[in-house]
């Protein structure tokens, strides 16, 4: 078992267990946590679960959790673990089932004041066009060519379709596209599942939100990234709805029959991973970048049915749209000559960094940082100082009890009164959905994202909150 005596306190807002603490350890484990989110970490196993990731073969420096840390598969989600090519391993618990969950957000030229009137209408109009909850899929399925070429083209095949603007992939992460995909990696069941979830939301804590802009941090930034005071804007929580979980299942079981053949023992079989240089490890990467792909081009069609539901609603003159950016949260990717897992965790980079857009570069990368369903969510900048964390930062507010306490605890009824009290219209489909991801079950954004600032992770750029909520099942 853990304590808190195990930890050496390196700052306030920064904890490590060393690699004497077990024999199997190759680097320390480090979780960027306040004192009290510290002792609330170790109430589940999300710390054994980051010490474990201390032994993966080829990890560097070390093993680390981000502020909103709870367990997860093998990794902690909140894991971020950064691996040498030559002798490191690739792990999918260190991606995840949700391959590229990420968020996307989309900037309006109106203020709430402005929108009031046409928000009930909107709200209804977007969860018509976008399907969300569990399965939940469009009418017409793709046929599978498409599909491959989804996996293959990201965003920049549903952009080429008309479905968006060049804006759209200049701000996006790589473009909306991994350039390695190999579709023929991908089983043809997982192809299956994605055949009718482009541009569709999911269940659990995916949601489509109508916010303003509440607050502003720090001006000169918040205007690089096109944001004012009482601003709308749209936010996107998705991922690679059931094509990712398939690929993440199918690799898992891969890579735990393939471990023996290269010697490799860990303490977690959730950890089961392969050299990144074996032949299952790169076909997981090159089937991993497909999920992620998909995943954009995902979020990339819900923003089209978003401007469609927005043209509708407010007439064709009204200003349209605007991607500030879109960035994943589950992924595995080549950076500075190592392979990053960030699982639960978003890239953060700073200012100058040649993967960021120009627009952004004297600013550093817009970080979306969702909070839980009705509280605030926010966005931040990458820093400099967020180096020893492979400039990561956290993806959400985290967890802080199970999607089946919760629903003991509170029912969906009454989390949507309590949300349309303060003003706030929710959209869902089934209240079970909504008692899931009910703001008592998560940690207080606010805090967590404190602790990102203290911490040199990210900077504050802006603070926003709900005024429409569309939620799945």
């Amino acid at each position: 078992m853990v304590s808190k005596k195990d930890f050496k306190k390196i700052s306030d807002y920064l904890w490590e267990i060393p690699k004497s603490f077990r024999p199997d350890m190759k680097v320390p484990a480090r979780a960027y946590l306040s004192s009290e989110m510290l002792e609330d970490a170790l109430g589940d196993r999300s710390i054994g679960q980051l010490i474990n990731v201390a032994t993966l073969p080829g990890i560097v420096k070390y093993s680390i959790a981000m502020p909103d840390m709870h367990e997860g598969y093998g990794f902690p989600i909140g894991g971020v673990a950064a691996m040498r090519t030559e002798d490191g391993v690739v792990s999918p618990g260190g991606v995840g089932y949700d391959i590229n969950c990420g968020m996307k957000l989309l900037r309006s030229d109106y203020t709430e004041k402005e929108m009031r009137p046409y928000l009930d209408k909107l709200a209804s109009r977007i969860q018509e066009e976008v399907p969300s909850g569990l399965g939940m899929g469009r009418q017409k399925k793709m046929d599978l060519s498409y599909i491959e070429k989804i996996m293959e083209d990201g965003a920049q095949a549903v952009v080429a379709d008309g479905e968006g603007e060049s804006a759209d992939l200049e701000n996006c992460e790589s473009n909306g596209k991994l350039p390695r995909a190999d579709a023929s990696l991908v089983s043809d069941h997982a192809k299956n599942r994605g055949r009718d979830q482009v541009g569709t939301l999911g269940s659990g804590n995916h949601f489509l939100e109508i916010q303003k802009v509440e607050e502003i941090f720090d001006e000169e930034i918040a205007k690089a990234f096109g944001l004012f005071k009482d601003q709308v804007v749209i936010m996107i929580h998705t991922g690679s709805r059931g094509l990712g979980h398939q690929i993440a299942t199918d690799y898992i079981k891969i890579m735990m029959r393939a471990m023996p053949k290269y010697g490799i023992n860990l303490p977690d079989r959730e950890l089961a991973a392969c050299p990144i240089k074996s032949q299952e490890g790169q076909n997981y990467l090159l089937a991993m970048s497909c999920g992620a792909n998909y995943a954009w081009a995902n979020r990339q069609r819900i923003a089209h049915f978003i401007r469609k539901s927005w043209q509708h609603v407010l007439g064709e003159k009204a200003s349209a749209l605007k991607a500030v950016y879109d960035v994943a949260h589950n992924i595995a990717k080549i950076e500075n000559q190592l392979l990053v897992h960030r699982k639960g965790a978003t890239r953060a980079f700073p200012p100058g960094h040649d993967e960021i857009p120009m627009a952004y570069q004297n600013s550093g990368q817009p970080v979306l940082i969702p909070g839980s369903m009705g509280t605030a969510s926010y966005i931040l900048a990458g820093v400099e100082s967020g180096k020893e964390a492979f400039y990561s930062a956290n993806h959400g507010a985290g967890r802080a009890m199970s999607r089946h306490e919760a629903m003991r605890r509170i029912r969906g009824e009454e989390v949507v009164k309590q949300l349309e009290a303060k003003g706030i219209i929710v959209k869902c489909r089934s209240y079970r959905g909504v008692a899931e991801e009910a703001p008592l079950a998560y940690k207080n954004i606010d805090n967590v994202v404190e602790v990102v600032r203290q911490a040199g992770l990210a900077k504050k750029v802006a603070k926003v909150v709900p005024i429409a909520v569309v939620k799945g099942e």
